[in-house]
C-alpha cells in the first residue's frame, strides 16, 4: 500500500504483466476479446488516429486524466474494444483485480454537419480510399478537424460512464480507452 493507503503506482512493465494475466483469463470466458496491443512509443500512426488524439488532447478540462489515460493505453491494460455507432464498449485493467467496465457514447454527427462535409469534399478528394488513407488536401484537415463543424466530438458531444469508484467524469480508464480509439482508427479510419 502506498502513502495515505492510496495503492502504490506500479512500473510499466508491472501494468503490462498484471494486464496480460488478466487478458488470459478473460480469453478462457470470452474469446472474442479485442484488446487494444500498443508496440513502440506512437499512440497512432495514420492521419485519422493522430487526428483523434490530437482533437482528444485539446480537451484542457482533461488534461490530467489524458496523461494517465496514455500510461494505461501503452501498458496495454484496454483489455478489450468494441466499436459500434454512437457507442463503444470496453474493458481495462485497474489497480483492483477485476477490470472495469466503460462505456461511452458519442452524439452522431447531425446531417447538416454530415451535408457540409459532403459539399466540401465534393470533387477535392478523388476516391473514398484517398479519404481513408488520409492523402487529401490541406484545406480538408480544417474542416475535418474544425472544433464546432469537424468530424471529431466536442467535450459536449462524449459522454463517459466507468465502474472505477474515480469521482470525475473522464477517468484514466476512459481515457485510455480513448487513445485505444485512436488505435483502432489506425487500423479502420471508416470507425
Amino acid at each position: 500500500m502506498g502513502f495515505y493507503g492510496f495503492p502504490k503506482n506500479k512500473s510499466v512493465a508491472e501494468k503490462k504483466q498484471k494486464a496480460s494475466k488478466a487478458l488470459e483469463k478473460l480469453k478462457k470466458k470470452n474469446p472474442n476479446l479485442e484488446p487494444v496491443i500498443i508496440e513502440g512509443r506512437t499512440l497512432a500512426k495514420s492521419w485519422w488516429g493522430k487526428a483523434w488524439n490530437i482533437n482528444l488532447e485539446s480537451y484542457a478540462d482533461y488534461s490530467n486524466r489524458i496523461a494517465r489515460g496514455k500510461s494505461y493505453v501503452r501498458s496495454n491494460t484496454v483489455l478489450d474494444l468494441k466499436i459500434s455507432k454512437g457507442r463503444v464498449e470496453a474493458k481495462v485493467q485497474g489497480s483492483r483485480s477485476k477490470p472495469y467496465d466503460i462505456e461511452i457514447h458519442i452524439d452522431t454527427l447531425s446531417s447538416e454537419i454530415w451535408e457540409e462535409v459532403t459539399a466540401l469534399c465534393n470533387r477535392r478528394i478523388d476516391s473514398l480510399e484517398q479519404l481513408v488513407e488520409g492523402n487529401f488536401p490541406k484545406v480538408l484537415e480544417g474542416l475535418f478537424t474544425n472544433k464546432k463543424y469537424g468530424m471529431f466530438p466536442s467535450p459536449k458531444e462524449i459522454h463517459f460512464d466507468c465502474s472505477c469508484p474515480d469521482w470525475a467524469s473522464m477517468c484514466k480508464h476512459v481515457a485510455a480507452v480513448l487513445y485505444g480509439i485512436g488505435a483502432r482508427l489506425d487500423k479502420d479510419p471508416m470507425l
